[in-house]
């Protein structure tokens, strides 16, 4: 059965930072992306819809289509909430929780999140990292059977455990998140233009040692400063060093990493080989992934479940 928009699409990438978003086309393809700075923590509660609406509806052409958005838009903070799926989740288990938003004309499709027991006792959660992993193991058929690891860099830095196609188990770090308060909040924060300093950065890296004692260790962001004199336009790249080499350090022994194991990268250009460069140093093997390709061929991926079942409409 058709749908609305003539087997069409809108599709978002929707998370804490930003929107990106592409048209899927009757034949497959897709046209853009288009990124818009409208990430859900710069949103009021309410707004993320009249936006949609307003500005990426008709900046993508797409104002009659059915959109389906994955990432933080379906959160306790976005636009609606799409239930979570709980570990071990797999894509046909995604495809059936997909949540369309009561009211939205066109009709607009929500990506659940993933649940997973936490490194504590409270459980932990993620959402756009389900639909980039499905989208990779689209892309790499054969890395369906068996154990994979997968990283992915962000605001909220995830490591996924995958078992014959199903995301079993995941840790997450606030390492993007803890950066921006850093560096834009607290002592640490500089009117200078941002230097992407990399003597900086591997400084940085070199401080987080274990990754243990990672407040004490920041510290030194403010020691080479005010004490042996630094350029402070310098601090962000060694505030980043230290906050990805813990991360480094300590994230693989959480999700239960084995010593001969491959990480696969899945991110942007820059962030992605930042972390393969720290995970390296650690003496970890790694490939890398586009970040963006694996997001696309998962939010298409389930608009064709959509559609195979009569709802993309």
């Amino acid at each position: 059965m058709a749908s609305a928009g003539g087997g069409r699409f809108l599709l978002g990438d929707w998370g804490g930072t930003h929107l990106r978003a592409w048209v899927l086309t009757t034949d497959g393809a897709a046209s853009g992306p288009k990124t818009f700075d409208l990430g859900v923590n710069k949103l009021r509660p309410g707004e993320a819809a009249a936006r949609f609406a307003s500005e990426v509806r008709p900046a993508m052409e797409a104002e009659n289509l059915p959109a389906l958005l994955c990432g933080a838009i379906g959160s306790n903070v976005g636009w609606a909430t799409a239930p979570y799926v709980d570990c071990p989740a797999n894509f046909a288990g995604i495809a059936r929780a997909l949540t369309r938003i009561e009211g939205a004309e066109p009709p607009v499709w929500l990506v659940p999140g993933v649940r997973s027991p936490g490194v504590t006792t409270a459980p932990d959660v993620l959402r756009g990292e389900e639909t980039q992993a499905f989208g990779w193991l689209g892309q790499n058929p054969d890395a369906r059977r068996g154990q994979r690891l997968v990283c992915h860099p962000g605001t909220h830095p995830k490591w996924l455990r995958l078992e014959d196609g199903r995301i079993t188990r995941f840790v997450s770090a606030f390492t993007g998140e803890v950066f921006d308060l850093m560096t834009h909040v607290s002592l640490l924060k500089t009117d200078e233009p941002f230097t992407d300093d990399r003597a900086a950065f591997t400084a940085g890296v070199g401080a987080a040692g274990d990754g243990g004692g990672l407040l004490t260790r920041l510290y030194a962001a403010r020691g080479r400063v005010a004490g042996a004199g630094a350029d402070p336009a310098t601090t962000p790249s060694f505030v980043s060093g230290v906050l990805i080499g813990a991360e480094v350090a300590s994230a693989p022994a959480f999700i239960g990493a084995e010593p001969a194991e491959t990480i696969e990268v899945i991110g942007d250009a820059r962030l992605g080989g930042l972390y393969a460069d720290v995970l390296a140093r650690y003496g970890w093997a790694t490939r890398r992934h586009d970040g963006e390709a694996a997001a696309l061929a998962g939010l298409t991926a389930l608009a064709h479940a959509l559609e195979a079942r009569g709802e993309g409409r």
